[in-house]
């Protein structure tokens, strides 16, 4: 396996196809998720003739199921140390969900010249949890019931999630794929349950305000009004507003997994962004 050690001992896993000298795109997976969500997407950006990239965010996938990290900066810093490995350069960082924040959070720090444009799809900045900075965020005691769920049976809880908000299978007439409720559960499992845990707090009171600000590249940010994981309204128009050069593509009824729902809609979307 393709493996990373960082400068605190933690292994982390790491696909890397295509042409070395092609222009690499990076993709940051979601909560509780690993690299293999990217499935889809690895397959048809690889056809377009680029290097893509995908890692197991620590406690997650294949990656080591730490003890600590398991917040932001450290994300952040372990995207950092696998860049420098591969010394990649004029990268497309390509985010979903928690992976949004870990892409704002690093792209915010990278040096010159390692980011050429980001893609954030569904993503949680700004910041998710309510509070007086933002009242129209979620309120806090949703994610202490996720916890709460996850600590006593992260078994059932990584079933209801699938078949229900996440791919949007709970609306009328969606049309459900018992597939890709079966490989969500999967993916999940393999990780750690602390990591699991930990990261809920990551990803809904991380606020990201001051790196959307500090971002100069070009910022693609996909968003459906239809997400019940993280709402329309206080997350992608207040991010495009915060960025120097961002872009918003609205979607009227996609699920938050719309990449894997919906990939004949969102590839060629991403596509057209990163050869502009």
């Amino acid at each position: 396996m393709n493996i990373i050690t960082t400068k605190d001992g933690t292994r982390i896993f790491y696909k890397d196809w295509g042409p070395k000298d092609a222009q690499p795109i990076v993709f940051h997976h979601g909560w509780p998720l690993s690299a293999d969500d990217w499935d889809n997407q690895m397959m048809f950006f690889l056809a377009e003739g680029y290097r893509v990239i995908a890692h197991d965010r620590r406690g997650h996938g294949r990656s080591d199921q730490t003890d600590g990290g398991n917040e932001m900066d450290t994300y952040a810093a372990d995207v950092t140390e696998l860049v420098t490995t591969l010394d990649l350069r004029n990268a497309v960082h390509i985010g979903h969900s928690t992976g949004g924040g870990e892409v704002t959070r690093y792209v915010a720090r990278a040096r010159p010249g390692r980011v050429a444009k980001a893609v954030l799809i569904d993503a949680v900045p700004p910041v998710m949890v309510k509070k007086d900075s933002n009242p129209g965020g979620t309120p806090l005691e949703v994610f202490d019931g996720y916890r709460a769920a996850l600590a006593a049976n992260r078994a059932q809880l990584y079933l209801d999630i699938p078949s229900g908000p996440f791919y949007g299978f709970n609306r009328p007439g969606a049309k459900v794929s018992e597939g890709l409720i079966r490989n969500w559960w999967r993916q999940g499992m393999m990780g750690s349950v602390k990591a699991g845990y930990e990261c809920i707090k990551a990803f809904s009171e991380t606020d990201f305000t001051e790196d959307l600000k500090t971002i100069d590249v070009p910022v693609l940010v996909i968003h459906s009004e239809d997400d019940q994981i993280v709402p329309y309204a206080d997350s992608a128009p207040l991010t495009v507003k915060l960025l120097k050069n961002g872009t918003l593509k609205t979607y009227k009824d996609l699920p938050h997994g719309l990449c894997q729902t919906h990939p004949e809609i969102v590839n060629p979307e991403i596509l057209a962004f990163i050869r502009a």
